[in-house]
């Protein structure tokens, strides 16, 4: 069968101090690698709340129990709370990852101001908000990061460019069906980005029924051949609340002969001379609110 790679999106303080250790165990008895992508700035939770008036976000939220999956304390940072400093206050679980043998890299420096300003924003914003998060990335773990994933699949021009400029070989910033390379006005990119090609919990529960006891069948169902896939999960769903169900898709995954493999893993079995170039484009994806990264046809 083929490969799955798992990388895994950690967004609060919460998700890496409780969350990140749950899956570390969870895939250690799984024998499972993975990716570990972490937030490094402050925690500003509380401002994704200004997106209650965006269309889906109220129905995806009535979905997934925000509420109950990140808590009540992290939804007030940056509102009524001020936003930690993720770097700061949690390196020590950061670096105990890196330690087990996991491969890290960068999400972002600040989530949800990522998330909702990047595609508008330019060179200058965008490369001080990246360099923050690769700095304190430095400090915290003595080494430069290997990749990099997109906070909400979100980028611009500028970003995809800027991780041409850090030397990265690799990254999964978007959705799409399999790896190429990203072009910026007609030239393509000299990393490869792999897409997330399967939808997320959040993206699946409280579809058609789907619940917490389902929602690994409902994904193993789209995984019965030998194809490559990536599969983004949150260490505060999958780490935490949803972690059973995270469970029973690991080991569904290991029934089916797929190999669980880091990011890293993924790109060195590639034919780099194979990959395709492709234009940055922007989409829906089924169950995600707004735009997002997206991989159009093949150029």
């Amino acid at each position: 069968m083929g490969r799955i790679a798992l990388k895994i999106d950690v967004d609060t303080l919460r998700g890496t101090r409780e969350g990140v250790p749950n899956l570390a165990r969870m895939l250690d008895r799984a024998h499972a690698r993975a990716t570990f992508l972490f937030s490094l700035g402050p925690d500003h939770t509380g401002w994704a709340l200004r997106r209650v008036f965006r269309p889906g976000f109220l129905k995806k939220v009535s979905r997934t129990s925000v509420v109950e999956h990140y808590g009540i304390k992290t939804l007030m940072y940056g509102v009524l709370l001020p936003g930690p400093d993720i770097g700061r206050r949690a390196a020590s679980q950061m670096r105990a990852i890196r330690d087990a043998g996991f491969e890290c890299g960068i999400h972002t420096w600040d989530h949800v101001l990522w998330h909702d300003n990047v595609r508008e924003r330019d060179q200058e914003w965008t490369v001080e908000q990246m360099t923050s998060s690769y700095r304190r990335y430095a400090e915290v773990f003595g080494a430069p990061p290997p990749t990099h994933g997109a906070a909400g699949w979100q980028m611009n021009e500028y970003a995809f460019q800027q991780i041409d400029t850090w030397g990265m070989r690799y990254a999964s910033d978007g959705r799409g069906d399999g790896p190429y390379r990203p072009c910026v006005n007609g030239e393509p990119l000299r990393h490869v980005q792999l897409p997330t090609t399967l939808p997320t919990f959040d993206e699946v529960l409280g579809v058609d029924g789907i619940d917490e006891s389902t929602i690994a069948g409902k994904l193993l169902e789209l995984t019965t051949d030998d194809g490559d896939h990536v599969f983004t999960l949150h260490a505060e769903l999958e780490g935490q609340k949803l972690a059973p169900a995270f469970e029973r898709l690991l080991a569904g995954w290991r029934a089916q002969g797929h190999q669980l493999v880091a990011m890293s893993d993924y790109h060195a079995a590639l034919d780099l001379s194979k990959v395709p170039n492709a234009d940055i484009a922007w989409g829906e994806v089924p169950g995600r609110s707004g735009e997002l990264i997206i991989q159009p046809p093949a150029l």
